[in-house]
């Protein structure tokens, strides 16, 4: 058998020697390259995992995106959402199913070895700034401009005759103690002569149905209104009080313009029930109600607002009575003929005041059960919208039906009363029915707003078997 001679040369060993160092330079970058890719991609789909995971029955009822920290439990916070982070990232790393179907050894070796959330945005951080913001997003495309304009006008005609500032309770109060003093009083009408004085009050019959409350007079029964009570030390705003409640330190954008304003308080009439649209399985009904009265109970809720309507129409009455010609004739008269027979004449002014009043209460009941009826009442009447007449109005005959009217409508009065709240109360106080309703759903006994995230950051820390190592860093905000 020939053997044959087989040799080696030092220039051939040298080229492969570059050769394989190269192949393995390349091998070496594809695959810190591949997988600086593959911890990218797991990052990215599992920041978006987490972002899935929002709370179905706050978007259901509400249209609000937002991580819930306590995932149905009773316990919520951040470790609760890395847990979950941490759980998506060892998923979209793992190649168990790969490996198990080609059998084929893992190129990258990566595995997932820390999830921390750096910074969250919670709902109520900023005295509930996310929350508000969120809501707005919610609506802004929806409504019009015109509203602004409207609602600046309403404002406008409110402020300039402080139709919110005035009550004329304490006035008429002091008329009707006057006119008591004068009733049975000995008075001298000549050196020999003294009469006494009897006075009845035009108005007493008025004052008598006033006292029944409001919402005897301007409900047909109020046996039909919802009996809904909430425990407010339970929800949000009572926390957030008590300063006992999570918080974030991701930055909150301002939102406290003017149209901010207006749109929110769209946003809680769309999604709020109130007095002629409830929200029949909601902890209450009448929320918008609760927003401006913040009682726990609906019908305390509803009484609260019809008072403050009544007051305010009073004073709007009051206004246009002081104006009308007219009018101001006939309670000049009617007081003329009420202290005609006892020969008093100082009496004439406290008795007008007693008819201006009574006139005007009378009529803002009229104007409240219409609005309560789905009418329409405007801020300022003329002699057109004007209802009563003096004689029907001081006899307390005020159980006309509720007319159709023209001007505001019940929901435009809440606008304005909405308007005159502060806006963090009204913020907290919406964030307390959200927090109600959806504790009132299967699985949600535990929910609250403080352990819902809008916004979070996190750093991801991902290794591989061969000695790379990522650290990534990647925020998400529901918009």
């Amino acid at each position: 058998m020939k053997r044959e001679n087989g040799y080696l040369t030092v220039y051939l060993a040298l080229c492969l020697t570059l050769i394989l160092s190269l192949y393995l330079t390349l091998i070496d970058g594809a695959r810190r390259g591949g997988s600086a890719m593959e911890a990218t991609c797991a990052a990215e789909m599992g920041m978006q995992n987490i972002m899935a995971e929002y709370h179905r029955e706050l978007l259901n009822q509400f249209n609000l995106f937002a991580i819930d920290s306590s995932y149905g439990t009773d316990v919520c916070g951040r470790k609760n959402t890395e847990a979950h982070l941490m759980g998506y990232l060892k998923k979209n790393l793992s190649t168990d199913s790969v490996l198990g179907k080609y059998l084929y050894r893992d190129f990258l070796g990566l595995q997932a070895d820390d999830a921390e959330l750096t910074r969250v945005s919670i709902l109520t951080d900023e005295g509930g700034a996310v929350f508000r913001g969120m809501a707005i997003e919610a609506v802004k495309n929806d409504v019009g401009l015109n509203l602004l304009d409207e609602i600046q006008e309403w404002m406008s005609v409110v402020e300039v005759n402080g139709l919110s500032e005035v009550s004329y309770d304490e006035e008429r109060k002091r008329l009707d103690e006057t006119l008591e003093e004068y009733d049975g009083k000995e008075v001298e009408i000549s050196e020999t002569e003294t009469i006494c004085v009897e006075v009845e009050n035009p108005a007493a019959q008025l004052n008598a149905k006033r006292g029944l409350g409001i919402l005897h007079l301007v409900t047909e029964s109020t046996e039909s209104l919802s009996e809904k009570a909430i425990d407010s030390t339970m929800l949000a705003g009572y926390r957030m009080k008590q300063g006992n409640v999570n918080s974030g330190n991701m930055k909150v954008q301002p939102v406290d313009s003017l149209w901010d304003r207006i749109l929110f308080q769209e946003y809680l009439l769309r999604y709020l029930g109130c007095y002629g649209n409830g929200k029949e399985d909601g902890a209450l009904e009448y929320q918008i109600e609760y927003l401006v009265a913040g009682k726990n109970y609906d019908t305390d809720n509803l009484q609260s607002v019809a008072n403050r309507l009544s007051a305010l129409r009073e004073a709007a009455n009051v206004i246009y009575l002081l104006t009308d010609a007219e009018k101001n004739m006939e309670i000049h008269e009617a007081a003329i003929l009420a202290c005609g027979f006892i020969a008093l004449p100082e009496l004439i002014p406290i008795v007008e005041g007693v008819i201006l009043f009574g006139w005007a209460y009378a009529e803002s009941v009229y104007d409240v059960k219409t609005l309560l009826a789905g009418g329409k009442v405007p801020l300022i009447k003329d002699k057109d919208s004007w209802h009563y007449a003096l004689e029907k109005a001081l006899w307390g005959n005020t159980d006309d039906a509720a007319g159709e009217g023209r001007g505001l409508t019940y929901q435009d009065y809440l606008r304005i009363l909405m308007m005159l709240t502060d806006l963090d109360t009204l913020t907290t106080r919406a964030m307390d029915m959200a927090e109600a309703d959806i504790r009132l759903t299967p699985g949600n006994a535990h929910f609250r707003l403080d352990a819902c995230y809008a916004g979070v950051e996190a750093v991801m820390r991902i290794s591989s078997s061969f000695g790379y190592k990522f650290e990534l860093s990647r925020k998400r905000v529901y918009q």
